[in-house]
């Protein structure tokens, strides 16, 4: 069964809705059935990274709020993650374009690393204070997992992955997704935002279920009679 997650890796809540889904599907009983796929959004599309600014001043300017106000912005959802494991450093975070992040985890998806890589830049961002949106920073994050960095780097250098990262933007837009995180089970229930984990778990197993009922009701009925296989001489 596929479920599909549209979010972005600048994107605070998906980081944390990530690890509460990780939590339901490690208690779901046929977890192994499970294809997981992460799909591109962009929160702030044609943002220009600037690798000098980092998130307390981002925010001042973008609410035309002070450093205190900005501060206590990010102390809440710094304490709002714990619960999940995770230790956001949030004053050390370069807000950045992830156009590129995203190309990568596509280029990583056909590897078999998409899951992986996912991983990797949100903790870059979120944790390590890492500039998402630079070539050689993606590169050796992309190495860190098992990807060849001679590859990743000439991909992030070209155009490669531009097309699959426009084709998930527009399909966000044509199906009315305007904020992430977004689960789609099965290609029929849509859970938006981040959610507890026992409410992951209880639509893995009713969408699972259902899936699984479709399935059995979609195979069709076999009547064995006189037949002519490849290679046979049917003429008597």
């Amino acid at each position: 069964m596929k479920v599909e997650i549209w979010g972005d890796v600048t994107c605070t809540h998906c980081y944390a809705a990530k690890r509460k889904f990780e939590m339901a599907l490690s208690l779901f009983k046929y977890r192994d059935q499970i294809e997981v796929t992460w799909r591109s959004f962009e929160l702030a599309p044609g943002f220009k990274t600037d690798p000098n600014k980092f998130l307390p001043q981002f925010l001042q300017e973008l609410h035309g709020i002070s450093r205190e106000q900005a501060q206590g912005l990010i102390d809440r959802v710094t304490d709002s993650v714990k619960e999940v494991g995770l230790d956001y450093n949030l004053n050390e975070a370069i807000p950045a374009n992830s156009f590129n992040a995203h190309r990568l985890l596509h280029f990583a998806k056909v590897q078999g690393f998409q899951e992986k890589m996912e991983e990797r830049i949100f903790k870059a961002y979120f944790i390590e204070g890492k500039n998402i949106d630079d070539v050689s920073t993606l590169t050796e994050l992309a190495r860190e997992i098992g990807l060849d960095a001679f590859e990743v780097k000439s991909a992030l250098e070209s155009t490669k992955f531009t097309d699959e990262v426009k084709r998930d933007l527009n399909e966000a837009r044509q199906s009315g997704i305007t904020s992430v995180p977004k689960y789609i089970f099965n290609s029929n229930r849509m859970v938006s935002g981040g959610q507890d984990s026992k409410v992951y778990l209880e639509i893995l197993e009713k969408e699972f279920a259902m899936w699984q009922s479709s399935i059995l009701k979609g195979s069709p009925e076999t009547i064995d009679g006189q037949t002519c296989e490849i290679g046979q001489d049917c003429k008597f």
